[in-house]
């Protein structure tokens, strides 16, 4: 049996994406400036915008918050992957810090619940290339071609129980779907994750249907357990949020422990003083 028996605060998911209402958007800005958006997303919400109109997509929404016509999407997340999201408001903003990225002066750390007891640290050094096999389009897989890019994931085990793992993990590449597909690889999916997972047809299904009997018996959660909890730039700020609630919720019911310890508010910390984000 599912469970998902024990929860009673999900909100509704679907296939289409959810419509975000202002005052829910500015409760989830961790941080503001003239330059930047740092958005604790929540693991129902699409970033990029959508054919429902501005309020279905956070880019869309942010626009409309801030009456600014053009945003940058510097670090973006999957619909169901939650936490931090870069959102850069203007283009010198963007610039730099997309140089950040590529110069691999940012370190970007998730949060995950994997299937299994994950039973030490390892490191994933696995190519990723498209899935000929797969009827979800969009799924990557471990295999070796002229197409395939080199993936690097650190998977770190921090507790275990109820037959899952706590995990911290640290991509070094930033491939599409890079964590979850070394996950699968590595034996220890996502729990909830509708594409690799046991069966990727479920990912189809809840396109069309939504959330289904079929779907709530398959899998422990309705999206997938994966939270982006830090953003750190050298020498520059750092931003640090505590495990999405629906992801502390199942530590506490189904894995037995106390999300606190791995987690507390979210904090902003500057190891420059005035680091700007333009300058």
């Amino acid at each position: 049996m599912s469970s998902e028996r024990h929860f009673t605060t999900w909100p509704p998911l679907s296939g289409e994406a959810e419509l975000i209402e202002p005052d829910e958007l500015r409760s989830w800005i961790v941080y503001e400036d003239e330059d930047v958006l740092v958005i604790d997303k929540p693991g129902w919400i699409v970033c990029h915008p959508s054919k429902n109109g501005p309020w279905s997509s956070l880019v869309g929404a942010c626009r409309e918050l801030t009456g600014l016509e053009t945003l940058h999407l510097v670090a973006r997340l999957d619909r169901e992957t939650s936490g931090i999201v870069l959102i850069a408001k203007r283009p010198a903003s963007a610039r730099r810090l997309q140089m950040a990225f590529q110069e691999r002066r940012v370190e970007k750390t998730y949060l995950a619940i994997l299937g299994g007891e994950l039973a030490a640290a390892v490191t994933v050094d696995q190519p990723l290339a498209k899935d000929l096999e797969s009827p979800v389009a969009s799924r990557v897989t471990v295999r070796k071609s002229r197409s395939a890019q080199r993936a690097i994931t650190h998977f770190e085990p921090l507790v275990s129980g109820g037959g899952y793992t706590l995990a911290s993990v640290k991509p070094e590449t930033g491939r599409k779907h890079q964590i979850r597909a070394h996950a699968f690889w590595l034996g220890h999916p996502i729990a909830g994750d509708k594409v690799y997972g046991p069966d990727d047809s479920l990912f189809l299904e809840f396109i069309t249907d939504g959330w289904t009997p079929r779907l709530a018996a398959a899998l422990p959660m309705r999206r997938q357990a994966l939270h982006a909890a830090s953003l750190e730039f050298t020498n520059g700020p750092q931003f640090r949020l505590p495990l999405a609630w629906d992801m502390a919720q199942f530590a506490r019911e189904v894995m037995g422990i106390d999300p606190a310890e791995y987690g507390g508010e979210p904090r902003i910390e500057k190891s420059a003083e005035n680091y700007g984000f333009s300058s």
